[in-house]
């Protein structure tokens, strides 16, 4: 029986460390909500143990947990259902616990810190969240962590900035991906050339696995900081090199991003965390680095080729 659950599992990171996962060889479990979405992204996979949940049912969350040591939590909402993240948390935390699950995994983000304080931004930064968004996250890592406090179960915070790579649809690059591919005009959320960072989903995998493993890994928050400093415009500009088709962009700013959001529940909600592009906030891990050793991150210019690469062969009949 696996030992290790990916609770959420059919997003890009999820798909990552299952990847990990499988290169060493383990058996793992995926939990989701979709039979379906779980078949189309493991059913090849002869390492993977599908179920299915109900995250409002306590037994369900139970069933999908029993006989796990190991939980990744990846589970998603939609980004205006933000007030979700605790109310998921506490029911899994519930089911977790009954079913002896020992250790929590929550993949995070940036948005529990609000507005960067310190240059670069290490994991005893105030989090003092300025959104609604960063509110919940917040939320969601304190359940957490005060179960861990509390002996309930082992618990631990991976804190991701924005990632990029193959499959990956919502990030801030996708358009540009998408265009470099087909043609025709990107739209961009500016300005550009603010220092920002990036994180390749693929080089995810092979961290979380490193970090399960170490007993002073949990009780704490973590970084996993990108592959350095660079910011949209620089990445454009590797995306048009690599790329096969020439492309227009179109960068929407705040104003134009608040007034589109009349019409758009995406592009409204991301007004509040406009503030991410704007203003930098990058992660040091020198102290995940110091607890599993160096980390192995993929440039950004492989990076883009990849990404680019699966991008066109995601469009081959």
């Amino acid at each position: 029986m696996p030992q290790i659950a990916l609770f959420g599992a059919v997003g890009a990171i999820g798909q990552s460390i299952a990847s990990a996962l499988h290169s060493q060889g383990q058996t793992y479990r995926v939990v989701g909500r979709s039979e379906a979405g779980l078949a189309q992204a493991f059913d090849a996979d002869p390492l993977a143990e599908r179920v299915t949940w109900d995250p409002d049912v306590p037994a369900s969350i139970a069933a999908a947990a029993a006989g796990i040591d190991t939980l990744i939590y990846l589970v998603g909402v939609d980004y205006w259902q933000f007030e979700l993240h605790p109310q998921l948390m506490r029911k899994t935390l519930e089911g977790a616990i009954a079913a002896g699950v020992r250790k929590v995994l929550l993949i995070g983000t940036v948005y529990p810190y609000g507005m960067a304080q310190t240059h670069p931004v290490r994991e005893d930064h105030p989090r003092q969240p300025n959104s609604f968004k960063g509110r919940m996250r917040k939320a969601q890592e304190d359940l957490l962590l005060q179960a861990h406090a509390s002996g309930r179960i082992q618990a631990a915070v991976l804190r991701l900035p924005d990632f990029y790579g193959p499959g990956v649809d919502k990030s801030l690059l996708h358009g540009a991906f998408q265009a470099a591919v087909k043609g025709g005009t990107a739209n961009l959320v500016g300005p550009l050339d603010r220092p920002h960072e990036f994180v390749f989903v693929p080089d995810v995998g092979p961290v979380v696995c490193r970090l399960i493993d170490q007993p002073d890994a949990f009780g704490r928050t973590w970084h996993l900081a990108g592959a350095g400093v660079t910011s949209q415009r620089d990445l454009l500009a590797l995306i048009r090199q690599h790329g096969g088709a020439p492309f227009k962009q179109r960068v929407i700013g705040k104003p134009l991003l608040r007034l589109l959001g009349l019409f758009d529940p995406l592009l409204r909600e991301m007004v509040e965390m406009h503030y991410l592009i704007s203003s930098p906030l990058i992660l040091d891990d020198s102290a995940l680095q110091g607890l599993i050793g160096p980390i192995a991150k993929t440039s950004y210019a492989e990076g883009v080729r990849r990404t680019l690469q699966a991008a066109h062969n995601a469009q081959q009949p």
